[in-house]
């Protein structure tokens, strides 16, 4: 028996990673490869070819055109054809693969076109919400990002929300936009605290 829902989820994070890469093309340059990929339910990792940690600037520009394609609600298409006629749409293979006659080649619109035999949704609009995790290093040249669709974004963003709801009641603060004010007083005030045991050592030597 199919778990119904946590299919919908693998297929859901499956597409973003289809998605992802042609973002990353699109932002960082050509040279990005695959080099490995985990689709989970909850959760997707993604590791790509590039020399350097991506910046914040970087980042959120990624996860927004990847929101972007899925607010167009882009048709994803699934077609079997010969290898040689995919090569010809430009559809991306993975390297060191090998591939038989016919393949598989699963299209979301013209903006990412590649060979694929799995699972996909019909539509962009299906995945709801992209967000990504975290991103670091995995070896010398490759790069892996952690990514969330779907209901997995709404978790992590009322687990973020619940960890600064916490700092409020610990610094005292009402207003959530005021943690990092809060967090800047109590800095300043231990260091002041901080300071003046030193001078209290220093009278009691």
């Amino acid at each position: 028996a199919v778990d119904e829902e946590r299919r919908a989820d693998i297929t859901r994070n499956h597409t973003a990673a289809h998605l992802l890469q042609s973002a990353l093309r699109e932002v960082l340059g050509n040279h990005v490869q695959q080099a490995g990929q985990l689709v989970s339910d909850d959760y997707f990792r993604f590791d790509f070819t590039h020399f350097e940690a991506l910046t914040a600037k970087e980042l959120i520009e990624v996860q927004n055109l990847v929101n972007k394609k899925i607010l167009e609600a882009i048709p994803v298409t699934t077609q079997e054809m010969p290898i040689e006629e995919a090569k010809k749409l430009g559809a991306m293979a993975l390297f060191g693969e090998k591939y038989g006659d016919v393949v598989r080649v699963v299209s979301v619109g013209d903006y990412s076109v590649e060979f694929c035999g799995g699972t996909h949704v019909k539509n962009t609009a299906n995945l709801g919400l992209f967000r990504i995790r975290q991103e670091g290093s995995v070896a010398a040249g490759v790069r892996r990002i952690e990514a969330l669709t779907g209901m997995g974004v709404l978790k992590y963003i009322n687990g973020m929300s619940a960890v600064i709801m916490d700092v409020c009641s610990l610094l005292k603060i009402a207003n959530p936009k005021a943690v990092v004010e809060g967090v800047q007083k109590a800095e300043q005030l231990i260091k002041e605290q901080q300071r003046e045991i030193n001078e209290l050592h220093s009278k009691l030597a």
